[in-house]
């Protein structure tokens, strides 16, 4: 095996798209990789300093939105456009935008599933950033991905992944096995 010395590269690293106010009420959102779940019902995020962690200081909610295929340009656009410099940020994305039902958050409707969450807890925050502790509050999903039994289809939704080592997207692919149940053969 070779060699290659310590690199961020768990994968897959999720790409999520976090939507958050400004102290006026403008909508803005981020591309955030280092991220996953926390506990059964919190996430955390590596997040440095960006538009979304000062709109983070004057409330606490946010939403957290699952990037696809088809939502790719865009998504990847609000991840290397700051919303401090860009006024027009959100409109560049042609993402229809609407308040989430349960925090005082944007939901952004051209992606598949939301997370609504309100942050929990700061770890280690500095001018550089934090890791960001949030609670989800509720999950929203489009009907159009809901499979027969009125949970999400994973499949359907034409998902990323983000690639550290070649700095790429990649499609999750299809289902290849039944978690807690295929290991059952060895027993």
């Amino acid at each position: 095996m070779k060699n290659l010395g310590s690199k961020p590269w768990i994968l897959p690293q999720p790409v999520l798209i976090i939507g958050t106010y400004d102290k006026d009420g403008k909508p803005n959102a981020m591309n955030a990789a280092w991220g996953g779940q926390w506990d059964m019902h919190e996430i955390i995020i590596s997040l440095g300093s960006h538009a979304t962690t000062d709109n983070l200081k004057d409330n606490s909610d946010l939403t957290v939105s699952f990037a696809t295929v088809d939502t790719m340009v865009a998504s990847d656009y609000v991840g290397i456009v700051s919303g401090r410099n860009v006024a027009d940020k959100m409109e560049k994305t042609g993402w229809t935008i609407e308040k989430a039902p349960n925090v005082n958050a944007p939901v952004f409707k051209n992606l598949p599933m939301t997370l609504e969450c309100r942050v929990k807890q700061k770890i280690d925050e500095s001018e550089t950033g934090y890791f960001l502790v949030a609670e989800i509050v509720n999950i929203l999903c489009d009907e159009k991905y809901l499979a027969a039994d009125g949970n999400p289809d994973v499949e359907r939704m034409g998902l990323i992944t983000y690639n550290p080592v070649h700095h790429t997207y990649i499609q999750l692919g299809k289902t290849v096995g039944k978690a807690f149940s295929d290991g059952k053969q060895l027993k």
